[in-house]
């Protein structure tokens, strides 16, 4: 396949790596004034990998665009930007594959439904999410990801043309639950971190039983299939996210719990202010990902927000039993 990856991070990157280890034609599109394309410009590296001479590197977003397949992985916040930008180039007949994991925080929207209004009908959308690190992937440790689309023709090839003994891909069948459970588990990963950061790692276990079933709740209210929560875009997703040393996420949490400063992404602050919004629009109670936001936006003690969340999970527990004897 001749593709296009928009986007120079460290996952947009190893996506761009790992498709031309498996024998496509892939351009790697970043800004000119972007640290990271410098640095692949300047030495073919950003630290962790190396991109081969195959491999052809553009700072130009319209010959980028002329490849059929245009994967995308950019900050969920800036998606919207982005495709502001291409609105100009009028892209028809194109696939959109969005390697990225968040929703749009102003208007609580999915990315995919941002990508279909803002281009035009005759362009596809699909989903590449799932679990994984970028240093476990380059030292050979395999892992299973998921494809998810409205359109199962769509699926099909894309799962077949990018599997390999690296990455097994899965059929997704619920492009909502999957979408949301992707973005959420973010939220709990950095929740997570805040436990590391309290000294309260063993809580872990509550946090996912947890944070399972309150996502799940959400999805189902929302129109997908509240069982999505424990596949491999969530739940699936939780080792890599919630204990993992190379989590964006639970680093963040961990250090903001400590009073530490952190300066990498973590895709999961945004979302934890969007998921306010989905819980307000589909009146479903969040404890978790409130917890979270009110830690990381309304200057809540992460020790008492987190005594407060596992007293309320325990009095309902308890009240339940009552009702139940």
């Amino acid at each position: 396949m001749n593709l296009s990856m928009i986007g120079c991070g460290r996952w947009g990157s190893l996506i761009t790596w790992y498709l031309d280890r498996i024998g496509h034609r892939v351009t790697l599109y970043g800004r000119s004034d972007s640290e990271h394309f410098k640095a692949f410009a300047e030495t073919r590296g950003n630290g962790l990998l190396t991109l081969p001479e195959t491999v052809t590197l553009t700072s130009d977003l319209e010959r980028a665009c002329q490849a059929e397949i245009l994967l995308i992985s950019v900050p969920s916040q800036r998606l919207r930007g982005l495709m502001e930008e291409l609105r100009p180039l009028a892209l028809q007949n194109r696939v959109f594959v969005l390697c990225m994991k968040g929703i749009e925080t102003e208007s609580g929207k999915r990315l995919s439904e941002v990508v279909a209004e803002t281009t035009h009908p005759s362009n596809r959308v699909a989903v590449w999410l799932g679990p994984g690190h970028v240093q476990e992937f380059l030292a050979g440790v395999p892992n299973c990801m998921v494809i998810d689309s409205l359109h199962n023709d769509l699926k099909a090839r894309l799962v077949t043309a990018f599997s390999s003994d690296l990455i097994r891909f899965y059929y997704g069948e619920d492009l909502i639950g999957n979408e949301v459970g992707a973005a959420s588990k973010n939220v709990i990963g950095i929740a997570a971190g805040i436990l590391d950061g309290l000294g309260m790692s063993t809580l872990k276990g509550a946090l996912m039983s947890r944070g399972t079933h309150e996502i799940a709740r959400l999805i189902e209210a929302m129109g997908g299939n509240p069982f999505s929560a424990y596949g491999l875009c969530h739940l699936g997703d939780y080792e890599a996210t919630v204990f993992s040393r190379y989590s964006h996420n639970r680093r963040f949490g961990e250090c903001f719990a400590r009073g530490e400063s952190y300066g990498e992404l973590a895709e999961g602050y945004a979302t934890a202010a969007a998921m306010q919004v989905l819980a307000k629009r589909h009146g479903v109670e969040l404890p978790i990902c409130t917890a979270v936001y009110r830690i990381l936006y309304e200057g809540a003690l992460p020790a008492e927000e987190i005594d407060r969340l596992f007293r309320r999970t325990l009095k309902r527990e308890l009240g339940a039993k009552a009702v139940a004897e």
